[in-house]
């Protein structure tokens, strides 16, 4: 598997990718009446991401299987936050969203980027939970007029050499980069 910076060039393949596979995957946890709503403005890809330097698609044989990055918050820098991550429905379980996650994490590390936070689909969270995220809980994220949010949070505890360090402040989702990676062998 390939992972590689995106471009604006990729747009039409990411766009083609989460509006396949978002409505594939989150139809068994939320009702329609959500996804009516949420699928047309989650299932697209943002063109600002495509071209930021920390969005990544993941290919195989040509064929881009997922999709998803990172970026650092302007206010705290040691801070990332996990960005629309998609990973196709006809490659799960093989390893395209945890490789991802990784990728995500050495390069936020070069940047000295030491916690990230991510909102999650109900359907994704299990996913995070796999990678060292920890539930935080639910948020709101106003989508459209008059629909609640569909995201929650997922944060994580990173072991370090001194013991367990938590950041969580404000129930932000962080997850502390460190030598709990490590584990994290492809």
């Amino acid at each position: 598997m390939l992972i590689r910076p995106s471009t604006q060039k990729d747009l039409a393949v990411v766009d083609a990718l989460l509006m396949r596979t978002y409505p594939k995957l989150l139809k068994a946890d939320y009702p329609s009446s959500i996804l009516v709503k949420a699928l047309p403005i989650i299932s697209r890809a943002q063109p600002k991401l495509l071209s930021c330097g920390t969005y990544y698609v993941v290919e195989e044989d040509g064929v881009t299987r997922g999709a998803g990055g990172w970026t650092q918050d302007e206010d705290q820098l040691d801070l990332g936050h996990i960005r629309h991550v998609v990973t196709d429905d006809r490659a799960l379980r093989r390893g395209v969203g945890r490789r991802l996650m990784q990728h995500c994490f050495q390069m936020a590390r070069t940047v000295e980027v030491l916690k990230m936070e991510c909102w999650a689909t109900r359907t994704a969270v299990p996913f995070y939970k796999a990678v060292g995220f920890t539930e935080v809980g639910p948020i709101d994220v106003a989508l459209v007029d008059g629909m609640g949010s569909v995201f929650r949070q997922c944060g994580c505890y990173a072991t370090s050499r001194t013991g367990v360090t938590q950041r969580s402040a404000c129930r932000r989702t962080t997850f502390l980069i460190g030598k709990r990676l490590e584990r994290f062998k492809f």
